[in-house]
């Protein structure tokens, strides 16, 4: 019997941690990692029974229901919510899109209401209300009204403008027009008049109006090519593929106008790249994925028509979901005026307080006996007091910088586009300038102590090239003949007898040709068959030149060296693939296509070949192919012997496998395969659990290993950034070899460097807590600082960890729940012992990650390898969190957003993965050489010009202030001012400029 306290969450128990995987996928939301249970094997009926639960209406994982062409199914009360009080609204949003912040009505208050949450805005408005008393006030109201009007009417404007430019790009998007199914007939319909279940379609180079399902198209199979650069700025094409009964039975109008399927789903999210859903139809089930939609925002290319059902419209869209509100970055500039905004403020109340004591006196000891200052008011002392305490409030408001917020926008403003101009920093080759996205974080650049880099991209070039290979044990890709003699001299093969073959590839082992020609090594045809079928890549003909679309630089590198040796990937249907094999075109079935996820790290294929055999190609990281091989490969240790070449050399390496299977094992299997992917809970896990019965005893045919140089300058910047006592640190998930040996090749790492690994930090950090601990006294939780260093010596040293460490240092592994079989009610007291064990578990975690950061930071160099992006984010946070450290994060790929929104900087490079980290950056530019540029030159010198400006208007301010404060001391301190309301007015407004323009005076 096993009580609810037995079902306490733990960290798993394991060994210890792999170098050589992944930890986890980032694929998962939070929610997801919390309650999934990955030590809980799904049950032999686990998959029919999910998919018979999801039918069920109600249920969680398939509660959005669309039904085709059927707008008053949307009626019922089981779809609406109650948005106030009785009043309810329908939970399908319409496909009108609003990113606009005000409208006529809401524009003046709102806005507002923004500019007084600024301290001084607030602080003259107030001033304001005080010179309207005429007992205390002793300047012209105009004169605070004037510079406050100025300073609220220039940000307005500027709000104004920017939401104007939001209204008209919603009022462009909104009135854009596709044909809908209306009465039976395709009509002309304004985007925002389209609804959840319209059936709609879409031409050639036309924008996808909400996310919808494919039903057909114009392409054979219904294909569907679409391009994805609004989503996440890539352009190569992605292809989408209809169901086969949609493709067969929805091609005509009148079809289309009759279809009533059913659409049970997922409720609208923001993961782009994920879909769950099934659609009933004619008394079956058919299981739905991402493949089979199309989302708002993506564009039609090279299909002349496709017909689509709306699943998610408006808001509820993907791509809605994923425009959130960016997280909000705040310079050190920014707290540092608003600390000094808030101490000057309290400086005046000092003063004004202190110089009306001094009127209570004088006017007891001077004023009462001054006949001729008799005003006919027979006041007290301390009531005259009173009011020139508030007289002096509005006389010295000077002190506060009303004109400060708009003159550093100002000067920021201008220091971005030094940036966008700089000559220096064009990249030629891809004709990308540098961009500054954001004008509030110059002067930050001035300041970076951290900067965390990627390493695929970002210090490489990202352009995959193949370069060697390993096939039955025996390596390819050195320069020889073709006899297989070493060659002095290289020379490029030849390829001018294949007419497929790209010019561009270059190859130097003659002798692996030779082999290729003839014919004697089946282990040769059938790896290059391999890399010509075992992919995701789309083929596409102009101009009689064959050009492929490939998801990632490195699948097109594989798929482009197999066309160079011979067999070419022609074209794929939705259940074939066409190849010619050394000049021999053949079609083969495509049975099941296994995807690639960074879970699994590795794709598989299952095929028909001609004669009836039916066989599983597979390719993948070597840790995941390893573990599914037959115990009797014999090549393995001449394979893995490659793999530590490869990986020496700095090569991105993968390992090709295969098995046959016979027609009995593949339907049992299939049967299997069908039920997991009509599940709508829990599909991918039980699609995952289908996968591993299938691939095992593998047999290894090799391994490919393919090329990315460094980028130009990334040695030389690296340097130079180190001498201005900037620490970098580089996250990968590449191999801990790998990138060691790019960390040597960038000279972030030297041969001088002491290397410290996982396993040491470790030892050091256990260390260390048990001293702090027998420090701390009997208080297990307490914590005590050590300031002694972790390592002694002057020497340099690296840290190298992988992310299997970093979680089991950082207490950052998955956790599991065990199974609840019964509950018992807790006791006070157990309740008590719980909180208190998780108390000192929280400390102890935080205590040891604090441990870490300080052993880290002492490290001339940092790189973490085998880590997922939300590793790379906790690494960001860590070190500002412990160190209160200005970061900067620098990365190419959607891999890399997490972090360039966590750091105080975000730099996005416009590389090969599109331009995700780009639009998620603050700025960008070509190539990684750069950033030198950007922080040591426009970093510093910004840095500089601020400090400039804020140091004169400081004392322009003070300057002016001391004025009347010593003019007090001649006047009875009675608050006159020394100049009249309208000069005092003008030196309030102009000296803010003047300041302003002499600051940015500094060119370049």
């Amino acid at each position: 019997m096993i009580s609810e306290r037995d079902s306490e969450t733990t960290f798993e128990e394991d060994s210890q941690p792999n170098d050589e995987v992944v930890p986890y996928s980032d694929d998962e939301t939070e929610d997801e990692l919390d309650s999934r249970q990955p030590g809980a094997e799904l049950g032999p009926n686990q998959t029919s029974r999910d998919t018979e639960e999801s039918r069920e209406p109600g249920k969680k994982d398939c509660s959005w229901q669309v039904k085709a062409n059927d707008q008053r199914f949307y009626d019922q009360p089981g779809f609406k919510r109650t948005i106030f009080l009785c009043f309810k609204k329908s939970k399908y949003a319409g496909n009108a899109i609003k990113t606009y912040k005000y409208n006529p009505i809401t524009f003046l208050p709102l806005n507002l209401f923004e500019q007084f949450k600024r301290a001084a805005n607030f602080y003259f408005l107030v001033l304001l209300i005080l010179q309207s008393i005429p007992q205390i006030s002793t300047l012209s109201w105009y004169t605070t009204l004037v510079p406050l009007l100025l300073v609220l009417g220039i940000t307005a404007v500027k709000d104004l403008l920017d939401d104007i430019a939001r209204h008209r790009m919603d009022n462009e998007v909104n009135n854009r027009t596709c044909d809908v199914i209306k009465d039976g007939r395709f009509k002309a319909t304004k985007w925002k008049d389209i609804k959840v279940g319209d059936v709609v379609r879409l031409k050639k180079n036309t924008f996808v109006p909400a996310d919808i399902l494919l039903l057909s198209s114009s392409e054979p199979n219904s294909l569907c090519y679409v391009e994805t650069a609004e989503l996440d700025g890539e352009t190569n094409l992605k292809f989408k593929m209809a169901l086969e009964v949609t493709h067969r039975h929805l091609q005509e109008e009148s079809a289309l106008a009759d279809f009533d399927g059913l659409v049970e789903c997922e409720e609208p999210n923001n993961r782009l790249d994920k879909f769950t859903g099934t659609l009933s139809w004619r008394n079956s089930i058919y299981p739905l994925d991402a493949d089979k939609i199309l989302l708002r925002g993506c564009k039609i290319r090279n299909t002349d028509f496709c017909h689509g059902m709306v699943i998610f419209a408006g808001a509820d869209t993907k791509i809605m979901k994923n425009s959130g509100k960016t997280r909000f970055k705040r310079t050190k500039i920014d707290s540092l005026m608003n600390y000094m905004v808030y101490t000057i403020i309290v400086v005046l109340i000092l003063l004004s307080a202190g110089l009306a004591i001094g009127h209570t006196y004088w006017e007891q000891q001077i004023g009462n006996s001054s006949w001729y200052l008799y005003d006919a008011q027979d006041s007290s002392p301390a009531y005259r007091g009173f009011l020139t305490f508030w007289g002096y409030i509005i006389v010295l408001n000077t002190m506060v910088p009303i004109s400060l917020y708009v003159s550093v926008e100002v000067i920021r403003f201008g220091q971005s586009y030094f940036i966008n101009w700089d000559l220096q920093m064009y990249y030629p080759e891809k004709d990308t300038a540098a961009k500054a996205r954001t004008t509030t974080l110059n002067e930050q650049l001035g300041q970076i102590q951290y900067i965390f880099s990627d390493k695929t991209g970002t210090l490489t070039q990202n352009i995959m090239t193949f370069k060697k290979c390993c096939i039955n044990g025996q390596r390819y890709g050195d320069c020889r003949d073709a006899a297989g003699q070493l060659q002095s001299h290289p020379q490029q093969v030849d390829f001018s007898w294949n007419v497929y073959a790209d010019g561009k590839f270059l190859f130097y082992d003659h002798y692996l040709i030779e082999q290729i020609k003839a014919g004697k090594e089946p282990e040769i045809q059938k790896f290059f068959f391999l890399l010509a079928i075992c992919h995701t890549v789309m083929a596409d003909t102009s101009d009689g030149q064959l050009h492929y679309q490939a998801a990632s630089p490195d699948e097109g590198a594989l798929v482009t060296a197999a066309r160079n040796f011979g067999y070419v990937f022609l074209s794929r249907t939705q259940n074939t693939i066409t190849i010619s094999e050394m000049g021999v075109q053949r079609t083969y079935d495509v049975l099941a296509i296994l995807d690639f996820n960074s879970d699994r790290k590795r794709m598989s294929v299952i095929v028909r070949e001609s004669c009836g055999n039916i066989r599983l190609y597979c390719k993948g990281a070597d840790t995941v192919i390893y573990e599914r091989l037959h115990p009797r490969n014999v090549k393995r240790e001449a394979t893995e012997e490659a793999l530590d070449v490869f990986a020496n050399e700095t090569l991105r390496t993968l390992c090709l496998c295969y098995r046959d299977i016979s027609q009995d094992e593949f339907e049992v299997w299939n049967k299997k395969f069908l039920e997991a992917s009509l599940a709508t809970s829990h599909r991918d896990e039980a699609l995952d659990k289908v996968y591993e019965e299938i691939e095992k005893n593998l047999i290894l045919l090799g391994a490919t290993a393919i090329e990315d140089k460094l980028q130009d300058g990334v040695p030389e910047t690296i340097s130079r950034l180190s001498k201005a006592d900037i620490k970098i640190w580089v996250l990968t998930g590449d191999k801990k070899e790998t990138a060691e040996n790019i960390g040597f090749s960038c000279e972030l790492l030297t041969e001088e460097m002491a290397i410290c690994y996982g396993e040491d930090t470790s030892a050091l950090l256990q260390t260390r807590l048990e001293n702090q601990r027998n420090r701390a006294g009997s208080s297990p939780h307490s914590s005590l600082r050590m300031n002694e260093p972790f390592f002694q010596g002057s020497r340099d040293r690296a840290l190298i960890i992988t992310g299997s460490w970093l979680n089991e240092i950082l207490l950052e592994k998955k956790k599991k729940k065990k199974k609840l079989k019964l509950k018992f009610p807790r006791t006070a007291e157990e309740k008590k012992k719980q909180a208190e064990k998780r108390r000192r578990a929280e400390a102890y975690k935080e205590q040891q990650q604090k441990n870490f950061v300080d052993l880290a930071c002492e490290c001339r160099a940092v790189i973490c390898c085998r880590v997922t992006p939300k590793q790379k984010a906790m690494v960001v946070e860590l070190v500002k969190k412990y160190k209160k450290a200005i970061t900067l994060a620098i990365g190419d790929g959607a891999n890399d957003v997490n972090m360039i929104k966590t750091a105080h900087i975000g730099v996005g490079i416009s590389g090969q993965e599109g331009m995700q980290a780009v639009m998620s950056s603050d700025y960008s530019f070509g190539q990684f050489r750069y950033l030198q540029r950007l922080l040591l030159v426009h970093g510093r010198w910004s840095y500089i010009r601020m400090c400039k400006f804020l140091r004169y208007f400081f004392y322009k301010n003070f300057a002016f202030t001391l004025v009347h404060i010593w003019y007090s001391f001649f006047n009875g301190f009675s608050a006159q001012p020394t100049r009249t309301g309208s000069s005092h007015c003008t030196t309030c407004c102009i000296p803010a400029s003047r300041s302003c323009s002499s600051a940015c005076s500094t060119r370049m």
